[in-house]
């Protein structure tokens, strides 16, 4: 461990670093995330700190000082304390990422996180929204809201219909330009991950909610800053973002519901009325079929539940 004497190089006060962090670089290796944003920066930051505090209780001061076996221990602490998978892997993801710049930046022989995973758990199925849900956001939204501007209440309609009935992703929907929509042939073009372009289907109720937004609505939200290629658009007339589309959902949901909500609900539905697997890969736009037959298990449990709480066969039997 460096000598805290005048001798020792001070903490960068930019980084944020404390003397006891700085042989680790932290703020170094911030400064080289020049392609990630604010937040996930903060969030490597606040994992890598709390590794370095966990080593630095274990002894070891210094990156130098940690091989493979001590990031295996570090994973298996976290998930003796109860973290969620997804939350272990994400700090293991930060590890990989801070060892491997240590080694392509010269400051280390090798990488001692190479192949360093997260053990299996149970995977959490995505919730697929009930009938009266769906009924709630599409078809009678809550009272509160009849003061909305017309404009809004066509926005959001638009908005909610293509999630549901078309599967987009939210950044897919907030990507849209006026003419990606082709309402004469039922269809939208989407760009999704990786610049891959897909058509997609419109059913008839997305179609009349694009349109009405189109005729009625979105002329009533721009401005002469609003950008002509954005589809929809917020309330100071900017392109619609995700942050709005979750607002969407907070103000017209009955229970919390997350936009992607929506697109499991739409993969699910289509597999439940029995749609090829290969055709439901196409419309959401997986790369991988692997990725889609994750629905396919969703589509299953809904409807062994269904025979559960349906049948009488099914039912535990009850007590005396």
């Amino acid at each position: 461990m460096p000598s805290r004497g005048s001798s020792a190089k001070p903490p960068d006060p930019a980084s944020g670093e404390t003397a006891d962090e700085l042989p680790w670089e932290l703020g170094r290796f911030a400064g080289s995330l020049t392609s990630a944003s604010p937040s996930t920066i903060r969030a490597y930051q606040t994992d890598l700190r709390a590794f370095v505090a966990w080593a630095a209780r274990g002894g070891r001061h210094e990156p130098d000082g940690v091989d493979r076996r001590l990031l295996r221990r570090y994973v298996a602490y976290l998930t003796t304390r109860r973290y969620a998978r997804r939350t272990v892997a994400r700090k293991a993801s930060s590890l990989r990422r801070y060892f491997g710049w240590r080694a392509r930046s010269g400051r280390a022989a090798s990488d001692p996180s190479t192949g360093l995973s997260v053990p299996p758990g149970p995977g959490r199925l995505p919730r697929v929204l009930r009938a009266d849900e769906l009924a709630s956001l599409l078809d009678a939204p809550p009272a509160r809201l009849d003061d909305d501007p017309a404009a809004v209440r066509r926005r959001d309609d638009a908005v909610l219909e293509l999630l549901y009935g078309s599967g987009l992703r939210v950044g897919e929907l907030c990507g849209l330009r006026p003419d990606d929509v082709r309402l004469d042939q039922l269809s939208i073009r989407v760009w999704g991950k990786g610049a891959k372009q897909r058509q997609v289907p419109l059913s008839r109720p997305a179609a009349d909610a694009v349109a009405g937004w189109l005729d009625r609505g979105r002329a009533l939200l721009a401005n002469d800053e609003s950008p002509a290629d954005a589809l929809f658009l917020n309330a100071r007339g900017r392109r619609l973002g995700v942050r709005d589309v979750r607002r969407i959902l907070d103000r017209r949901a009955a229970l919390p519901t997350h936009p992607h909500a929506l697109r499991h609900t739409f993969a699910t539905h289509l597999l439940d009325g029995g749609a090829d697997l290969r055709a439901v890969q196409e419309l959401l736009g997986h790369s991988d079929l692997a990725t889609t037959q994750h629905y396919t298990h969703v589509s299953k449990e809904r409807l062994r539940s269904v025979h559960q709480a349906s049948h009488p066969r099914a039912r535990p039997p009850t007590g005396d």
